[in-house]
C-alpha cells in the first residue's frame, strides 16, 4: 500500500505491505516532531529561537545538539563544503534534518520486522527489501512534468538524494554570497540517506572537482546535471540506469 501525507514544506510517500499500516500514524509523527523542531518558518521552534536569540544552543534539546554535533562532522568531512551555518550567522540544520527524519522513520519500519518499505521525501528516497529492487525516477531539472531518468536502488545502495536548484532555485551559499553552481542539480546514491543527501549538496557546492575527491573517498554513485544539461554518471550509476 502507499501512504501519502505532507511534511516538512513538501510531500512524503511511504510504500509497505498494509500489513504493517499500524506503524504509520508512528512515522508521521517522527516528521512532525521534527518539523516543530528545526523549521526556520515556525517562530516558536527550537531553531528558530537559536536564530533570534531566544535560546542559546548549549541550552537546546539533545536532539537539537545531535543534530548540530552531527552536521559539525560532515562540515569537517566535506571541509566545508557543507555546513549548517549560514555567511550571516544564522544556525540552519535543514540540509540535514530532513535525512535524519526519513532515518528514523526507517527505523521504525525495521523495528516493526517490516520486510520491505520505501520512503520518500520530496524526492530523497530509502529503501529496504533483501530480495527486492525499487525503481524510482529523478526529476529533470529542467522541466516540472518529466523525469531525467529513471534508476534501481536496493541491496547496499539504499538510499537516493538529489541536491540543485531545479526546486528551490540557488541556495548554496559561497563565502556571503548564494553561488550560481557549475551542476544545476546533483543526485548521490548511497548506502544510508544521510551520506546521500550531504554529500549531494557537497557536490553542488563544491563543483567538479568536488565530485571526484568525494567519488574517491566515499562509496557512492553520482549522476550531475550542469548548467548547459550536460550529465556526469559514475559508473556505478550507469549500471543502475541499465538496470
Amino acid at each position: 500500500m502507499r501512504h501519502v501525507f505532507e511534511t516538512m514544506g513538501t510531500v512524503a510517500s511511504i510504500e509497505l505491505p498494509k500489513t504493517y499500516a499500524s506503524v504509520l500514524p508512528s512515522m508521521e509523527a517522527v516528521f512532525l516532531s521534527v518539523d516543530e523542531l528545526f523549521s526556520l518558518y515556525r517562530p516558536g521552534s527550537e531553531l528558530s529561537r537559536i536564530a533570534d536569540g531566544r535560546l542559546d544552543l548549549p541550552h537546546a534539546s539533545p536532539t537539537l545538539r545531535a543534530s548540530y554535533e552531527r552536521s559539525i562532522e560532515w562540515r569537517i568531512l566535506t571541509s566545508g563544503l557543507f555546513s549548517a551555518h549560514r555567511p550571516d550567522g544564522v544556525l540552519d540544520l535543514n540540509g540535514i534534518v530532513k535525512a535524519e527524519a526519513i532515518e528514523s522513520a526507517g527505523a521504525l519500519l525495521d523495528n516493526a520486522g517490516c520486510p520491505a518499505w520505501t520512503i520518500n521525501v520530496g524526492g530523497d528516497i530509502l529503501v529496504r527489501g533483501e530480495h527486492a529492487s525499487w525503481t524510482t525516477g529523478i526529476a529533470d531539472p529542467n522541466r516540472d512534468d518529466a523525469l531525467l531518468c529513471s534508476i534501481a536502488l536496493g541491496g547496499e545502495r539504499r538510499a537516493l538524494a538529489t541536491s540543485g536548484s531545479a526546486q528551490r532555485g540557488d541556495h548554496i551559499w559561497r563565502g556571503s554570497e548564494l553561488a550560481r553552481t557549475h551542476f544545476a542539480q546533483v543526485s548521490v546514491i548511497a548506502a544510508d540517506i544521510v551520506t546521500a543527501d550531504v554529500l549531494a549538496t557537497a557536490i553542488v557546492a563544491g563543483g567538479p572537482e568536488s565530485l571526484d575527491d568525494i567519488t574517491e573517498r566515499w562509496p557512492v554513485d553520482v549522476l550531475a546535471v550542469d548548467r548547459d544539461n550536460n550529465l556526469v554518471a559514475t559508473p556505478g550509476f550507469r549500471v543502475a540506469l541499465a538496470a
